[in-house]
């Protein structure tokens, strides 16, 4: 009921203030589970991502979104539990597997999941690799992925910025289902998992026109704040690193 009240009220808004554009929003399956994977770039990736789905979109959502104090912590709480939004603790070891056994109970209800594969936002507004629990939510889903690029929406509000710039037109592509039957029973299987999120990686690339280097998101942003330059690979390269990320 908040979540169609939320595209009557906040989604009509965006669409009159913002202009936001879409293309391919009739790949995501009108029934039926699937996981929307897509490229973060900006907190407003929350809201314009969704926008043009009739579906409800839920999101495994960081717990600090619902742990704030304050007035600011009390509408956050309120906004993301009123668009049915998940809260997760993203610690890693047993935290990730807790939010893994919940991102299958939203598929097995026959959901529509939402999925960050880098994990956090890009820092710079290329594309990082990809943590694997997408691929484990897919084969043990055995659901098919949507790939899903948001276009623009690191200029329109980037990370670290509240006023978003009114010159930018947001918009959001959406890829044709990926079907990874052949590596059901696989989700155990290191270099299956990094070969599905690597896939997964490239259509995102593909829809999105960014530039891909081949770190986690986070040890870039680690790297920026150290005053390191950020370089690697331009593609994803398929093989499973010492520890990978969930």
């Amino acid at each position: 009921m908040y979540y169609k009240l939320a595209q009557l009220t906040l989604g009509v808004m965006l669409k009159i203030v913002f202009r936001p554009w879409a293309e391919g929003a009739g790949n995501v399956p009108k029934r039926g589970p699937a996981i929307i994977a897509s490229n973060h770039l900006s907190f407003s990736d929350h809201f314009f991502g969704p926008l043009p789905l009739r579906r409800q979109v839920i999101f495994l959502a960081k717990s600090e979104y619902f742990t704030g104090r304050g007035l600011k912590g009390l509408m956050s709480k309120a906004f993301f539990s009123a668009l049915g939004q998940i809260p997760v603790d993203r610690g890693g070891g047993a935290a990730s597997e807790r939010a893994l056994r919940t991102g299958l109970r939203v598929l097995a209800d026959g959901h529509l999941l939402g999925i960050y594969p880098e994990g956090t936002r890009s820092p710079d507004g290329r594309m990082y690799r990809g943590k694997t629990g997408i691929a484990r939510l897919a084969l043990e889903g055995q659901v098919p992925v949507i790939p899903c690029a948001m276009v623009g929406t690191f200029e329109f509000m980037p990370s670290g910025q509240t006023r978003p710039n009114f010159r930018i037109r947001p918009g959001v592509r959406f890829g044709e289902p990926m079907d990874f039957s052949r590596f059901y029973g696989k989700a155990t299987d290191r270099k299956a998992l990094r070969e599905v999120t690597d896939e997964v990686m490239r259509e995102i690339m593909k829809l999105s026109g960014q530039e891909y280097v081949d770190i986690y998101a986070q040890t870039a942003k680690q790297r920026l704040a150290a005053g390191q330059a950020i370089e690697g690979p331009k593609e994803p390269d398929g093989q499973p690193q010492a520890e990978e990320e969930e």
